[in-house]
């Protein structure tokens, strides 16, 4: 079993960039935004691109399911916004289909907010309606929903929320879970502790279950558990404290998935990813 580590790198200039970005930091997983992220519409694939990122993954020796498309942030599943609502599920299915073009078998997303305008519970309801809506209309890509560290309205950082997600998915082969470690502790789960980080897994398995779990962002915290503040952190200079790191690291639950860094400072990525080896 391994464990396969790396971090969210830049896609600038052409998707096929992450995967030189990722190999630079030694990594053996990765994250990318397969599209602009600050924008709704974005230009289509290229053949080219798509060709030649399949071409250049294997060459360098990425496997397909250790990398993880985040969609974009200004997508809102659950928005109780009418137009909102249909520019995120058209966004939405167009992250989808572009994971599914470029041969990849994840797309990692945010469930949502309610912005103070619909139920927790109605929230909930219509992001899995919209993902249900997303995977009828794709194949081979699995929906990973991110907990979140439960800023403002956002729903997904309490296991409960995610469960209720999953339950009303039609095909359960197809969403999966990825745990932030930041948000796990911001949303109250406190990971920093060998008691709470025992208790955080074991509430993991017991509300959602390790079978749903495909991914993880490993980043520590600039503010503690329970804050409600999302402030990634450099790994052991925040509220997690080194110990959570050589736990995570010896932790089986979490071999043979992408493990993704998204810490403040790029420049530390190789090193990051070398300590955590070194673990």
């Amino acid at each position: 079993m391994t464990k396969f580590i790396g971090a969210h790198v830049s896609a600038s200039g052409g998707v096929g960039n992450a995967i030189l970005n990722a190999e630079a930091i030694g990594a053996n997983a990765f994250a990318l935004f397969t599209r602009n992220q600050r924008s709704w519409v974005s230009k289509p694939l290229a053949q080219l691109e798509i060709d030649g990122f399949k071409a250049l993954l294997a060459d360098r020796g990425f496997l397909p399911e250790m990398v993880l498309p985040h969609d974009s942030y200004l997508i809102n599943l659950g928005s109780p916004d009418e137009e909102t609502l249909a520019k995120s599920r058209a966004a939405f299915l167009d992250e989808m289909q572009r994971a599914q073009q470029l041969g990849l078998t994840m797309l990692n997303f945010h469930p949502g907010s309610h912005l103070n305008r619909i139920s927790e519970e109605e929230c909930l309801d219509q992001i899995a309606l919209e993902v249900n809506a997303a995977l009828a209309q794709t194949e081979g890509v699995t929906a990973v929903i991110e907990n979140t560290a439960g800023q403002g309205t956002n729903l997904g950082w309490r296991f409960e929320h995610i469960a209720r997600i999953i339950e009303d998915i039609d095909d359960k082969s197809r969403v999966g879970v990825c745990i932030d470690t930041c948000h796990t502790l911001a949303a109250g789960y406190d990971l920093s502790t060998e008691m709470g980080y025992q208790f955080a897994m074991e509430e993991f398995e017991r509300v959602i279950g390790f079978k749903y779990l495909r991914a993880v962002h490993l980043n520590d915290s600039k503010k503690g558990a329970g804050s409600h503040v999302d402030r990634h952190e450099t790994l052991g200079n925040g509220a997690m404290g080194r110990d959570f790191f050589t736990r995570f690291m010896h932790d089986g639950r979490f071999d043979d998935m992408p493990i993704i860094l998204e810490t403040p400072d790029p420049s530390l990525w190789a090193q990051e990813i070398k300590w955590l080896r070194s673990l």
